[in-house]
């Protein structure tokens, strides 16, 4: 809930609660909560959570919102709700979860290779995800469904229901939200699990980045060579979360982190394909005339970091704190200079 702080004299007088609203004050159907929150569930909502998305809801069909996997082979079942659905939209949400818990590993990697648009299987996929020595065996996928439901503050009756099967032994739980429109301009407040734990974004982070490998074997170069980070096509998006200051590690597939760098510069798009920030380098500099690219396995960046990275992303959660990042640059450095 957000309060307004009544002050008089300068001194803190009391708090009054301000007025929320949900997406149907503003005449949004669910499609657009759904897609707000398919687009930002792993970036901003979840920004450390190790989630898999495996496919969203087509139209017309009898599925829940978003499907994803967890490092376990579990699947995690979002049921989003816009405004006040009631005790109804949780059964529905089972009935999904009861679906989804009989579906084979075939059609499960059917659904994940329509969404994905690619031929890889789903548990080479989820291995690559999670860094993972060896795949799971395919019997070890959705053997356990979590749902969450995520809806309206204020739907008292949706948050009864989940309580209700929740102290039953379902897997389930409600993520509230409020809209909040202050000044003209709306505000989305949103209640992640465990303990609602985000980073600040004034505080300055550690930040694993990509080196977008996949969409060019030489975008590495255009960084190295120009001093930046850079992101393209659709993950463009992601260097917009990094901030001057932060501390960026440059992950490269298959290879490991190759440098380290801070964040000195705003967002240029020098065609629509591209975003970045200008970075001052606090490794040495890679060079493509080098025999030999070095860098530090992500097994060593685990161990120095004593976290588990979900590597599958452009910007691998969970993010380091200032200290811990000094600590990794500090490594990388020792690393870099002996190998």
């Amino acid at each position: 809930m957000l309060y307004k702080i009544e002050e008089q004299a300068e001194v803190f007088e009391k708090l009054e609660p301000v007025e929320f609203k949900d997406f149907s004050s503003f005449g949004k159907l669910e499609k657009d909560l759904e897609n707000l929150i398919a687009d930002s569930i792993l970036d901003v909502l979840f920004e450390d959570a190790r989630l898999m998305p495996v496919f969203q809801e087509r139209q017309w069909q009898a599925e829940a919102d978003i499907y994803a996997l967890n490092e376990n082979g579990e699947l995690v079942i979002f049921e989003l709700k816009r405004s006040s659905a009631g005790k109804d939209a949780v059964h529905q949400a089972l009935r999904y979860a009861q679906d989804a818990g009989q579906w084979s590993y075939q059609k499960l990697e059917k659904k994940f290779k329509e969404y994905s648009k690619g031929e890889i299987s789903l548990v080479e996929a989820h291995r690559e995800a999670f860094s993972l020595e060896h795949e799971l065996d395919p019997k070890e996928i959705n053997n356990k469904q979590h749902l969450l439901v995520i809806g309206s503050a204020a739907d008292e009756a949706l948050i009864s229901s989940v309580d209700y099967w929740k102290k039953n032994g379902i897997s389930i739980d409600f993520l509230p939200y409020r809209v909040y429109e202050l000044a003209g301009e709306k505000y989305f407040e949103f209640f992640a699990l465990p303990y609602d734990k985000h980073k600040n974004p004034s505080d300055v982070k550690g930040v694993l980045f990509d080196t977008n490998r996949s969409w060019d074997e030489n975008s590495i170069w255009s960084m190295m060579d120009n001093s930046r980070l850079e992101a393209y096509g659709d993950a463009k998006r992601f260097v917009r979360h990094v901030h001057v200051g932060d501390i960026v590690f440059f992950s490269h597939k298959w290879c490991g982190l190759i440098a380290a760098a801070k964040v000195k510069g705003e967002v240029k798009a020098p065609d629509s394909e591209t975003l970045y920030r200008d970075v001052e380098f606090l490794t040495p500099i890679p060079n493509r005339k080098d025999s030999k690219l070095l860098a530090m396995p992500f097994s060593e960046v685990s161990s120095k970091t004593g976290k588990s990275f979900f590597w599958a992303r452009t910007i691998k959660v969970p993010y380091l704190t200032k200290s811990e990042a000094l600590e990794l640059v500090e490594e990388l450095n020792n690393y870099l200079h002996r190998t």
